[in-house]
């Protein structure tokens, strides 16, 4: 077979985003999408991009969130058309509203076969709406010279092709009036020179021409579109898809070249804006009107990993009494800005900073407190705090000036008068010793020590039979001593280190761990843009891959409710020859949503209602489901058995199943 035109413009595209740092791609099989899946997998067979294919979309796009959280870099998610496109929509709103930088790829069918009932053809172009940074419904890559088949060849079921452009007003009043209530595209308007070369390399990011126009500011929100949008909610719908797009800029420009170093940009937020809050997702979507592609070579001169820009800092004044807190992705700047001015320092568990002098332990409480945190006058956030209200209480109160540091995401305002910084220093001058001291002897008396009492050595061997019987019954009362949740995210918690890694579900447990683990530099994971149980042992699994790339050390393990590893069950199926990950799943498994029990639901439904709408029991085994999906299985009950679980060789992926009482 020789190249067609879809796969000429795919090898330019795939190689053009290795050119500018793109090192991952997550691949969902299809149809429509088999131009990409063979360059990606010729540049995977070149060592040039590592390729995961995942068969579900909804699990391929966590996964791709999972290894975005980990190198900060823009990873490439590849699918069909039709409802595949769809089952990402989870993934980009936690990467839209955590910063993560994820570059969809969606294959399409071409315009003409849109509203017309044609086989997997929905309305793809704004599909992910407000949750990408930027939008592009790609121009129909074809070879410079089209042949058009004698009529009495062509299927006379589908409309006939438009020659050359597309988007004319003549064909949009005609589809306007035929079609009624059914939606107008206007995309690809003034698309490029095409070109049928294959696998032309791409120059690096340095050799970039660098005069490109900068990137619109937010999803191209112009005003023609917002007027579009309001439109279409009506009867009918019109979408401007590609409409007012920077010009694209390559030598030897395919109908998707240009497209991957503005989508590279896009998702890191390197043009267009002063802060890079509005990082994230970017959706090119890729239309083709031949489904058949040749197997093709694709070269590519790889770049350097993106960095995003620096940014001047904020200067803070040593003043007002402040404190310091850290929420998910907060990053290291939180402990360095806390031990360099000596403000107490608020750590979520999530937040992966919670160690160093200045932490704060049982913060709940003494922020309740009139004395601590009734006298606060200033809070530097940083990353995106959850786990609390009581957090959010202070960053609500309109006498507190908070000062929120970003590095993705929507912006965080709570008391309508935050400042956003990129990033912050502070003044040099003397700490405030009386208003850190309180602080930290308050700290020191809330902190709670989960470790075992010291075996009693003389009683183990002293000569009277009574107190060595005595010394016995509790060495083996503790080693029988069965697992409660405190217990279980203390075990989680020490058996983990630096160069392992940690992700929390959004379940009862992280609520618990927030409030009992004490300080420890460990990288920490948690999927708390949305706080949802959505695609989190797929996020986990894709954090594992990127932490254990290139033979690093290191267990990547997932602590998690049951309801929330069932909810991504489908994350288990992990693809033949592809590299296993090092990963334990730990399931504490109390037989339903006990998180509930905690709300004020709970005290005002009643028990029938709230088990069967909010507790939602069920009997899953999931010895069965680790052996269906061929994973070794452990279940342990006891703090001894589980630490031994924990620190032995992990080789394969594991699931350890913890039962707890509701």
């Amino acid at each position: 077979m020789t190249p067609s035109a879809a796969s000429t413009a795919a090898a330019g595209l795939l190689a053009e985003l290795v050119a500018h740092g793109v090192r991952d791609l997550v691949l969902s099989p299809g149809s429509r999408s088999q131009a990409l899946a063979l360059a990606a997998t010729s540049l995977d067979r070149a060592g040039l991009l590592r390729v995961h294919v995942r068969i579900d979309e909804r699990v391929a796009g966590f996964t791709a969130l999972g290894i975005a959280r980990e190198t900060r870099v823009p990873v490439a998610v590849v699918c069909t058309s039709g409802t595949a496109a769809g089952n990402l929509l989870p993934a980009v709103m936690e990467a839209f509203h955590s910063g993560v930088p994820l570059l969809l790829l969606t294959a399409d069918r071409p315009p003409e076969l849109r509203g017309v009932g044609a086989n997997q053809a929905t309305v793809q172009p704004g599909l992910f709406g407000p949750f990408v940074r930027w939008a592009v419904d790609a121009p129909v890559p074809e070879p410079v010279a089209s042949p058009v088949a004698p009529r009495a060849e062509r299927d006379e079921t589908l409309p006939p092709l438009p020659v050359v452009e597309r988007a004319t007003e003549e064909r949009d009043e005609t589809l306007a009036a035929s079609r009624g209530s059914s939606p107008r595209f206007v995309s690809g308007a003034g698309a490029p020179p095409l070109n049928d070369r294959v696998g032309s390399p791409v120059a690096p990011r340095a050799e970039r021409d660098e005069t490109l126009p900068p990137l619109p500011v937010v999803e191209r929100a112009t005003e023609e579109r917002d007027e579009t949008l309001a439109a279409s909610r009506g009867s009918s719908r019109r979408f401007v898809s590609g409409a007012g797009a920077p010009p694209l800029n390559d030598p030897e420009p395919t109908a998707w070249s240009g497209l991957g170093s503005r989508a590279v940009d896009a998702a890191l937020g390197l043009t267009g804006t002063g802060i890079p809050g509005v990082a994230g997702p970017v959706h090119l979507n890729l239309p083709a009107r031949e489904p058949l592609s040749a197997a093709i070579d694709v070269t590519a001169v790889p770049g350097p990993a993106p960095q995003p820009p620096a940014s001047e800092p904020l200067l803070l004044e040593r003043g007002p009494r402040t404190v310091v807190i850290a929420g998910a992705d907060s990053g290291a700047a939180a402990e360095e800005i806390a031990h360099t001015s000596g403000w107490p320092l608020i750590a979520e568990i999530v937040s992966g900073v919670r160690f160093g002098r200045r932490i704060v332990h049982g913060y709940r409480d003494l922020l309740r407190d009139e004395s601590l945190g009734g006298r606060i006058e200033r809070a530097v956030v940083f990353g995106h705090p959850t786990l609390s209200r009581e957090v959010a209480s202070l960053l609500s109160r309109r006498d507190v000036e908070v000062i929120a540091v970003r590095g993705g995401g929507e912006p965080l305002d709570l008391n309508g008068s935050t400042i956003a910084a990129a990033a912050v220093t502070v003044e040099p001058g003397a700490t405030d010793r009386d208003w850190l001291g309180a602080w930290m002897t308050a700290s020191h008396a809330a902190l709670v020590d989960l470790s075992e009492a010291a075996p009693d050595q003389d009683g183990l061997s002293s000569k009277d039979p009574l107190a060595r019987a005595g010394a016995v019954k509790a060495e083996l009362d503790a080693v029988r001593r069965p697992l409660d949740r405190a217990l279980l995210a203390d075990a989680v918690w020490r058996a983990t280190w630096p160069h392992d890694r940690l992700v929390f579900g959004s379940s009862r447990l992280v609520r618990v761990a927030d409030q009992v683990l004490g300080g420890k530099k460990v990288p920490v994971h948690a999927n708390r843009g949305l706080a949802g149980i959505d695609g989190t042992i797929a996020t986990a699994i894709g954090i594992a891959l990127a932490s254990q790339a290139d033979g690093a050390a290191g267990v990547t393990r997932v602590l998690l409710g049951d309801l929330a590893a069932l909810h991504d069950v489908g994350a288990l199926l992990l693809p033949a020859g592809e590299a296993a990950p090092r990963i334990q799943v730990i399931v504490g498994n109390d037989g339903g949503g006990t998180i509930f029990d905690g709300l004020e639901v709970a005290a005002s439904a009643p028990q029938a209602d709230l088990d069967r709408a909010f507790y939602t029991p069920h009997a899953a085994r999931f010895a069965d489901l680790a052996a269906a999906y061929g994973w070794d299985h452990q279940l342990v009950s006891t703090r001894s058995a589980l630490d031994q679980t924990l620190t032995s060789p992990v080789t394969g992926p594991q699931l350890i199943e913890v039962p707890l009482d509701r």
